[in-house]
């Protein structure tokens, strides 16, 4: 993985809610040096911001969820009044999202909100932008630039309008979005430079994965300014998880980006956990809670390993913080392999489960005990973990694969039925008997 590209580093939020980093490597202006901060987490509200105990409930749940900053909708002045009564209530940076009027930004600054978004496809007004660059700068407010398919387009100027669209929809459809999304941010950021403004946090988002790509390598060659990353409109969970991952692993492997949302059509918890899944798989973050691995599907399982590991899941997600590797695996034949260095792991027979913590042996019990047992397995270890008294990674865990013809007694009816045969009294050593 390269090194995270140096950027000007931003700073959103305030004492009371703590403040999160956004970029870094390039020094200060005045010459203080900074470092690249962790790449954050962002969602936004799906509720409107107007009902502000369902929105204060939502940003609650979010933030708990592990979102590092929430964005809401402030299309209406009775939106950006709500913020005054919401902000006082939560625990995390909010960023108000500006539609079409520029009026909403200078209210949702007034109203204490730490972060402004703005489109350069809804506000162009030169004007309106240079009012909204100042209310920002009079209180050391970032403002992200977002330069998205679905608003970079003309709305206005119809022959403009048409003139865009034609070369959106001609056989070069990729290219000419591009150079429009390029030329229009550049146009955009004049703006913001010419009144001394460079708290500024750049997106480029499109549905097409590969022009996400595109897109964000070529502004992180030409701009030094922190990137949000994401896929827009990326669709229902299921397939959207695809196309976002498709185009941000690559975008981070490759050290360019330094926030980042994955959109659903979805309750946005779920933008939350799986941003946060992708940044812990790729090291962008010291993992909280959890590392659960498990079996792929095959004909070796002999547990109802799918519910099993589904039941792990749920329920060591609402009771163990540290990042302990739990291994559920339904065979012993890839199992003690693929569970090495796990720090609890359980390997199914014939409806038992052996398990292990620390590449110890511990049970060997019957299908229906194996979730109650894992579990209590994994919140002794916790304990320990935080006691002091064993640490995570703390030795080498090298599982020796039981005997399948022993004792998770799997192995007998195959051998009266002539498809293996013990060859040897040494563990678990089995040789394909003829039929």
């Amino acid at each position: 993985m390269q090194l995270r590209r140096p950027t000007r580093q931003v700073t959103l939020g305030d004492a009371r809610v703590g403040f999160v980093q956004i970029g870094g490597g390039k020094p200060k202006s005045d010459g203080t040096p900074t470092t690249p901060a962790p790449v954050t987490v962002q969602t936004m509200t799906a509720g409107y911001t107007y009902d502000i105990d369902a929105c204060v409930r939502e940003i609650h749940k979010l933030a708990a969820g592990g979102a590092h900053v929430v964005r809401v909708a402030v299309p209406e002045k009775k939106d950006t009044d709500a913020l005054k009564h919401i902000i006082p209530q939560v625990q995390v940076p909010i960023v108000a999202d500006v539609h079409f009027h520029f009026q909403r930004a200078l209210e949702a600054v007034e109203a204490g909100v730490h972060k402004i978004r703005l489109n350069p496809g809804n506000i162009n007004d030169r004007e309106q932008v240079i009012e909204v660059i100042n209310a920002c700068k009079a209180r050391k407010l970032p403002i992200r630039v977002g330069v998205n398919e679905g608003s970079i387009i003309e709305r206005r100027d119809k022959q403009k309008r048409m003139k865009e669209l034609g070369a959106v929809f001609s056989d070069k459809k990729h290219g000419y979005l591009l150079a429009i999304m390029i030329a229009k941010l550049e146009e955009y950021l004049d703006i913001f430079y010419e009144q001394d403004f460079y708290d500024i946090v750049i997106s480029a988002k499109s549905m097409d994965a590969a022009l996400v790509i595109d897109a964000y390598t070529e502004i992180s060659n030409r701009f030094d300014h922190p990137l949000h990353l994401g896929v827009t409109h990326a669709g229902p969970k299921e397939t959207g998880c695809i196309r976002s991952i498709a185009a941000l692993s690559g975008l981070l492997i490759n050290g360019i980006g330094d926030t980042i949302r994955i959109s659903y059509a979805n309750d946005p918890i779920y933008e939350v956990e799986d941003g946060l899944e992708l940044l812990y798989a790729l090291g962008l973050r010291e993992r909280k809670g959890v590392d659960l691995i498990a079996c792929p599907t095959c004909g070796r399982i002999q547990v109802d390993l799918f519910t099993l590991v589904q039941d792990v899941r749920k329920q060591l997600a609402a009771k163990v913080t540290v990042p302990m590797k739990v291994a559920v695996m339904g065979c012993i034949v890839n199992g003690p392999g693929e569970a090495e260095g796990a720090d609890v792991a359980v390997f199914a027979g014939d409806r038992r489960g052996i398990i292990y913590v620390q590449g110890e042996k511990v049970a060997n019990v019957p299908e229906p005990e194996i979730l109650d047992r894992l579990l209590k397995e994994c919140l002794d270890f916790q304990g320990k973990v935080l006691r002091g008294e064993v640490k995570l990674g703390e030795k080498k865990v090298n599982i020796t694969p039981p005997d399948p013809l022993g004792e998770l007694g799997s192995g007998w009816e195959k051998i009266a039925g002539g498809l293996v045969e013990k060859t040897s009294s040494k563990p678990a050593q089995l040789t394909v008997g003829k039929t």
